[in-house]
């Protein structure tokens, strides 16, 4: 994730939570928090407390978030983002929990008083984490057509250039799924397994393994002298599992529903 799309990112999260954007340059946001988004991000659950208990005025806190460093004003005060900080763990995991499953359609210009068909689109985004004693986070954005049966990956990028809303729009009419739901995240759990995690370089699990004989060897030639293991031996070599073994997650960040017009199946699918 480069720092552009973390900046884009982290502007779309706060307008999607009303949160007003104080200030946008590209090596910095400025955003005024809603009551709620400073109870979910700040760690101020005293204030909150003796706010509610008292009947006080909020007074929710501004962040500023810097996103480019080498840009950024040398006497800007802010938080520095980049991928891996804090910060912006937090955000992603508040993410998860605020916006789980959204469903959306697309928004046609309407002309006349023509019906329009919409195409159910099951979007799943996910991180795979591979991990060792390093740790490297992949976040894919994949797609089922629910009648289909293809499937786009990418989609994320590829709905952003649309117009979309929470509610049917006048002369719009959803096409029933063919593909249960349950089936199609089956379906989807396949293609990224097969697409991405099988056929990924798996140099780094190699890697990793043969770090973590070196470490056993060392492990083994230290404790040689003891006619018998004990409990530390056992606990330090677990600990070497615990730190090398490597290991593949795949973890849902969130999905959604889309309805989007034929058009948007033919360009997508076959571009």
């Amino acid at each position: 994730m480069q720092q552009q799309e973390i900046h884009e990112f982290l502007k779309k999260y706060f307008q999607s939570n009303q949160c007003e954007i104080l200030e946008d340059h590209s090596s910095h946001l400025v955003v005024q928090l809603t009551v709620e988004m400073d109870k979910a991000l700040m760690n101020r659950p005293f204030y909150w407390h003796y706010l509610e208990k008292t009947g006080g005025e909020p007074n929710p806190q501004k962040l500023t978030l810097i996103t480019d460093s080498a840009q950024a004003p040398e006497d800007l005060k802010g938080e520095v983002i980049h991928f891996g900080s804090p910060r912006l763990h937090q955000i992603f995991a508040s993410t998860k929990e605020l916006a789980g499953f959204i469903r959306l359609y697309e928004d046609i210009q309407q002309q006349g008083t023509a019906k329009h068909s919409l195409f159910p689109w099951l979007n799943l985004n996910v991180k795979v984490s591979y991990q060792c004693d390093r740790k490297k986070d992949v976040f894919l954005s994949v797609a089922l057509n629910l009648i289909s049966g293809e499937v786009l990956d990418e989609f994320h990028d590829k709905v952003l250039s649309l117009k979309m809303t929470p509610k049917i729009p006048d002369f719009s009419f959803t096409l029933s799924p063919l593909i249960k739901h349950k089936s199609g995240l089956s379906r989807l759990d396949t293609f990224i397994r097969k697409n991405y995690v099988e056929t990924d370089d798996h140099s780094w699990a190699e890697e990793a393994i043969n770090r973590w004989n070196a470490d056993l060897q060392l492990l083994e030639h230290f404790y040689e002298d003891m006619e018998e293991k004990n409990e530390s031996y056992y606990t330090e070599k677990e600990a070497l599992r615990a730190q090398y073994e490597p290991k593949i997650d795949i973890s849902i960040v969130n999905g959604g529903l889309f309805y989007l017009t034929d058009s948007f199946y033919r360009q997508k699918i076959h571009a």
